[in-house]
């Protein structure tokens, strides 16, 4: 009998060993599709909880839908008040500067300082409404506190607050308070008296 090599007529067991493979690759890219969903949100929630820098650390937010302008001022003892227009001192920094919705692929309205250390004395944050691109006043303002005592340890927010901005050009203080040199608030010291930052170069 003459071998002709065109002839599959004995390869049943090729054909059922290549369908076995090919269910099981099948299968296994299966898997690993339903797998990749549950693969990124612990690497996302990672990120979310990293503690972030600074001791005090001072935020706001306003209704990202709005085109507007809200300025964070903030002055720590002994030094200068810091803003859009000195985002640096002594103790805080000016990290995020948000001027609305010009320039801002994110549409985030968010802006943020932090300082290098603690230092025992008054603390003082005001807001100051720049621009309303939008014409939806009052603006609501979600002012938040917090502090980080060492690098180690833990954010903690100390305080919180939601205000509303009137008009353009106006500025307000949100908090007044007093930290130790440990960071601890003094619930006493605890106030909203006026004092303006914005035009303010002097040292308290």
């Amino acid at each position: 009998m003459i071998y002709n090599p065109f002839d599959n007529s004995d390869d049943g067991g090729g054909t059922i060993f290549r369908d076995v493979i090919m269910l099981a690759l099948m299968g296994f890219v299966v898997i690993v599709v339903l797998l990749l969903p549950h693969i990124n949100p612990s690497k996302l929630k990672e990120n979310i909880d990293v503690n972030p820098p600074g001791n005090v650390i001072v935020e706001i937010r306003w209704p990202d839908i709005l085109d507007t302008d809200v300025d964070l001022w903030v002055q720590g003892p002994g030094d200068v008040p810091v803003g859009y227009s000195n985002k640096g001192g002594v103790l805080f920094n000016l990290l995020r500067d948000d001027i609305g919705h010009q320039g801002d692929v994110s549409k985030v309205n968010y802006e943020n300082s932090f300082s290098r250390g603690i230092v025992e004395g008054e603390y003082t944050i005001n807001l100051h409404l720049y621009r309303d691109g939008s014409g939806s006043l009052p603006i609501e303002v979600i002012v938040v506190v917090s502090v980080k005592e060492n690098p180690d340890a833990t954010t903690k927010r100390i305080l919180a607050r939601t205000v509303e901005l009137t008009s353009v050009g106006q500025e307000l203080t949100v908090f007044r308070f007093d930290l130790d040199k440990d960071g601890k608030l003094d619930a006493e010291s605890v106030h909203d008296i006026y004092i303006p930052l914005r035009s303010g170069r002097s040292v308290r």
